[in-house]
């Protein structure tokens, strides 16, 4: 009996002994020698090393174990200074108002995840969850070229936010992705804007079932795009003046009048405020 079993675990006792015990290769390279340049060309060596750029595993010439965690150059190029990926990704962050939910760089709002966060994380993941959004997430319908874009912008924001003091403590937050109107006792949104629009509370609930419209999301931040004042940005005031008429501010709006109970409004306002991290937080 004995005999057999160690017959049937002899092929995983030597796999385990040959990942631990190193091979001659291994065993005749210097202490510290790159192995990635026995594979890969070298290329801005002036500006970083392999792993500073790509990450994975330098130690070793086993391809699989070498290319643990490793970026690619098409999202590795926020390590390059000055690179125009990066940059389109941080004007697309800023154009499609990510900081409304979204902390980046040590500042934005605290609705949704903190993408600083996510510097460790594997491209597939901030790819999975661009290309198909959460519940409350606007559908941006990004397409490739964008998507790798601002992945480069989410890790070139993370890695300074890495390295900043003021990140140095992430509080947790606590996201709902689905409408729990029914257990707020049916909120104002929910009742009035809910059909047409979505939004994350300051509460972290997720409210209304609406695609219609855009996302209200983070509305009071400085991070919405689209102020219909074209001044400043979205208040209270505005957003109560723009439900009562909104083609009195943009003569071709599609959304209709909409009368709400003045007893309802300040409940109405106090569930778009958004709780805030680093400059934005002025309202």
């Amino acid at each position: 009996m004995g005999f057999a079993v160690l017959k049937r675990t002899a092929p995983l006792l030597a796999f385990l002994l040959a990942m631990l015990v190193p091979r001659a290769s291994d065993a005749s390279q210097p202490v510290g020698k790159v192995h990635c340049l026995g594979c890969h060309p070298v290329h801005h060596a002036e500006v970083c090393g392999c792993v500073s750029c790509h990450r994975g595993n330098p130690s070793t010439d086993r391809k699989t174990l070498a290319h643990g965690g490793f970026l690619s150059a098409a999202y590795a190029r926020f390590t390059l200074p000055g690179n125009a990926a990066t940059a389109r990704g941080r004007d697309l962050m800023t154009r499609s108002g990510c900081r409304r939910c979204h902390v980046s760089g040590g500042e934005g709002s605290r609705l949704g995840s903190d993408l600083d966060a996510a510097f460790g994380s594997r491209p597939a993941r901030l790819q999975d969850a661009i290309r198909l959004p959460a519940v409350y997430m606007p559908d941006f319908r990004f397409d490739e070229e964008a998507v790798h874009a601002l992945v480069n912008a989410i890790y070139g924001n993370g890695m300074a936010g890495q390295v900043s003091p003021k990140n140095a403590r992430e509080i947790p937050f606590k996201v709902h992705f689905r409408d729990r109107g029914d257990r707020l006792g049916g909120p104002p949104f929910v009742r009035y804007c809910g059909g047409c629009h979505r939004a994350i509370s300051r509460e972290g609930v997720g409210m209304g079932t609406g695609a219609i419209g855009p996302n209200l999301s983070g509305l009071f931040t400085k991070y919405t795009p689209g102020n219909p004042d074209a001044k400043n940005r979205w208040t209270p005031k505005t957003l109560i003046r723009w439900v009562a008429n909104p083609r009195g501010f943009r003569p071709r709006a599609l959304m209709p009048p909409l009368r709400i109970e003045e007893k309802a409004l300040p409940a109405l306002v106090e569930s778009l405020q958004t709780p805030l991290r680093g400059p934005g937080q002025a309202r």
